[in-house]
């Protein structure tokens, strides 16, 4: 080998290389590490025109400056993304460095539509679940509560806006809404009746039932009062109760008392 010139000229040529790309690189570490390109700013925006109602400087500078390590070349993007996202009300988070020594954060908020379940989180008008502060929420307007399977939330708020349509018509407003472990619906109104919708046979089973139910509704309210109760899991009909009577649990029909022509 020490006889082949042009084996000797390459292997020089590659060591030189080498050598001159790590000093390059040493030069570039060197250059990223002066105190210049420290991050002295974190500008904090907002995703799209709505302002933050929620997520102050106070929040941010408490859940979130002592998570952020690094200068304006080494701090890592994504784990400063999740440490935003993990701040109460903050549903998405994006970041951007700009030139020489700042980041920019974008946030958006979750809006509260009303409680999920009994453990105090909420769910957005999105479709998300996420916990902040309940008396927070509560600020801003009256929380309908919801409850279903895990996955179920956005199938329950899609639901929850077709049944403010279907009761408008008796000036009715959904307070609660509740999705069984057997998928069958149950909705509490703002007048305090629980109406047990059931199952999904098919697609337009809960509009049929509710349908019913607005068609006869006006006849019934002039007979009884304080109705606490209607069962409309019946095909032709219904059952109702009050004066604290109750509707049977899920799966065991009562006869029906009212019948819906």
């Amino acid at each position: 080998m020490w006889q082949d010139v042009k084996a000797l000229n390459a292997t020089s040529s590659t060591l030189f290389v080498l050598t001159l790309l790590a000093c390059i690189a040493s030069g570039v570490w060197w250059v990223s590490q002066r105190p210049m390109f420290n991050l002295r700013t974190i500008r904090v925006e907002t995703i799209g025109e709505d302002e933050l109602r929620h997520v102050n400087n106070l929040t941010l500078r408490n859940n979130v400056l002592g998570k952020i390590k690094g200068n304006f070349f080494t701090t890592d993007l994504d784990a400063v993304r999740q440490a935003f996202e993990s701040v109460p009300w903050v549903r998405r988070a994006t970041i951007r460095r700009e030139w020489p020594d700042q980041l920019i954060v974008a946030l958006e908020e979750h809006e509260a539509l009303g409680t999920w379940g009994e453990d105090g989180r909420l769910l957005s008008v999105k479709g998300d679940i996420f916990t902040a502060n309940l008396a927070e929420a509560e600020e801003d307007h009256v929380l309908p509560e919801f409850d279903g399977p895990d996955g179920s939330e956005k199938e329950v708020l899609s639901r929850y806006s077709e049944l403010r349509k279907w009761f408008a018509p008796l000036k009715l407003v959904p307070e609660a809404l509740s999705l069984s472990s057997r998928y069958a619906w149950t909705v509490r109104l703002n007048n305090g009746m629980s109406v047990a919708l059931g199952r999904e046979q098919s697609s337009t089973t809960l509009k049929e039932r509710v349908d019913r139910l607005t068609g006869i509704y006006p006849q019934l309210v002039t007979h009884l009062q304080n109705i606490e109760t209607i069962d409309m899991r019946y095909q032709n009909g219904l059952a109702l109760s009050a004066k604290g009577l109750k509707i049977p649990a899920e799966g065991a029909k009562p006869k029906p008392v009212v019948a819906a022509h």
